[in-house]
């Protein structure tokens, strides 16, 4: 994609989002770190669900350690991979009294080495937390990204290092949520809404969607055997 159009696009998401935020329910860094693990291979609103139960009552890393990792399972149950998560929530919280007097660190290679935090995490984290100009690639950003042409890559990293240096300076701090949202709600894994979508005519993806694939079809006649 051209520069002016990277300008364009991301004019475009700022104007339909002006203030976009990310969707998991945190209070604080710490919380935010948790729920972001958390939210590894899981919905966002799922792991909303579990922590509004969780951090009323443990929302420090000192009151989640207190739990223990079976209190924190019963917790955090419902969302997947539950059992790794909550232990390596616990050593994380272990980690950041111990070596950080319970504080959650801004720089990324503190970030990663906590259990359970990889680069993603470490992205999410700096970027919400502390306003660092980060870009969390997930599967909606790496799509976007591949499927638009904005920074077409193999892997997460390649896309990541290729954002980094297109999306407009004044725009990074706010742009891995647009892109997140704007994967999210319009340019869908299966069935992007191309007809509803800001940057159309931007977007290099050659099965573009119209209106009529949204038009509901009248559900077929039943045959009944004679």
């Amino acid at each position: 994609m051209k520069k002016a159009d990277v300008v364009t696009f991301f004019d475009r998401l700022a104007a339909s989002m002006p203030e976009p935020k990310s969707e998991l329910e945190y209070t604080s860094p710490f919380t935010l770190l948790v729920a972001v693990v958390l939210s590894a291979q899981a919905t966002d609103a799922g792991v909303n669900r579990a922590t509004q139960k969780l951090f009323p009552v443990a929302d420090t890393p000192e009151k989640i350690l207190a739990l223990g990792e079976e209190g924190l399972k019963d917790y955090v149950k419902t969302i997947g991979l539950f059992n790794s998560k909550a232990k390596n929530i616990i050593a994380l919280c272990r980690i950041l009294i111990e070596e950080h007097g319970g504080a959650v660190p801004a720089d990324r290679e503190t970030l990663e080495s906590l259990p359970g935090v990889g680069r993603k995490t470490a992205n999410v984290v700096l970027n919400v937390a502390f306003g660092q100009p980060t870009m969390a690639v997930d599967t909606h950003i790496f799509r976007i990204s591949n499927r638009t042409g904005l920074a077409p890559g193999k892997t997460p990293l390649a896309v990541e290092l290729k954002l980094l240096k297109a999306v407009p300076e004044d725009r990074m701090l706010h742009a891995h949520h647009w892109l997140i949202l704007h994967g999210r709600y319009v340019c869908k894994a299966r069935k992007p809404e191309c007809p509803r979508c800001v940057v159309n005519d931007l977007c290099s993806f050659k099965q573009k969607t119209s209106e009529q694939d949204f038009v509901s079809k009248p559900p077929k006649a039943s045959r009944r055997k004679s």
